[in-house]
């Protein structure tokens, strides 16, 4: 089962280090009146609408060793193509805009009318988002973690071309899983595997639900 422990890995990684950058973009799309809006709503949803592989094949190009980010990042110690942190790069990219999506819409549930209290009193844009709007979306932003968690544990194609399959390191549950398909047996062997992500993609989804109807009954309570 070395394959379910990397992909739990990976999935919690990728979704601690996308909950800053999604936190930022759906509070942009949300509370500002910025005309790059549209334009960051289109490139936040390209690694939905994109093919797999496609999504992979740039950023495999852009963590290259060969170019520039790859080689620093490199010379820091933090290789990235056919890395575990590749994998890692993956399942976030690929699970942002669920992340996003999901913060925005519990961001949307939280009265503007509280954050422009909390700003008339004199407070900044930070400090009202720090005690106003992030304290009332948490669940809703807990149920986007969690969305996003079993997007990232259900990659392969950006997977398997950013980081190669390198078992004990890169080699994810769908790593695995195709990789037996392909050989003899394979099938007979991949039991324990499906029902391992099914198992874990479900109680994902259970507990974004239950998250969910929490948010909303917190605003109905609030209100």
């Amino acid at each position: 089962m070395e394959a379910v422990r990397i992909s739990l890995g990976v999935g919690l990684v990728a979704t601690l280090l996308s909950l800053p950058v999604a936190l930022a973009l759906a509070w942009f799309l949300e509370r500002t009146r910025s005309r790059a809006r549209d334009l960051v709503h289109t490139l936040v949803l390209m690694p939905l609408v994109l093919p797999p592989v496609v999504v992979g094949y740039l950023l495999l190009r852009l963590f290259s060793p060969r170019g520039w980010l790859g080689r620093a990042l490199e010379g820091i110690g933090l290789p990235v193509a056919f890395h575990w942190l590749g994998a890692v790069v993956a399942a976030a990219v690929v699970g942002l805009p669920l992340f996003v999506m999901m913060i925005s819409l519990a961001m949307k549930g939280v009265d503007p009318r509280l954050e422009i209290v909390s700003r008339s009193l004199g407070r900044s844009r930070w400090e009202t988002f720090r005690r106003v709007t992030l304290p009332l979306a948490w669940p809703g932003i807990l149920s986007g973690a969690a969305i996003a968690f079993a997007r990232g544990l259900g990659e392969f194609g950006a997977t398997v071309v950013l980081a190669g399959r390198i078992p004990g390191e890169t080699e994810t549950i769908p790593l695995a899983i195709y990789a037996e398909l392909d050989s003899p047996g394979g099938e007979t062997r991949i039991f324990s595997l499906v029902l391992a992500s099914i198992a874990l993609c479900l109680l994902c989804v259970l507990a974004s639900r239950r998250l969910d109807r929490r948010h909303r009954m917190r605003l109905e309570l609030e209100r």
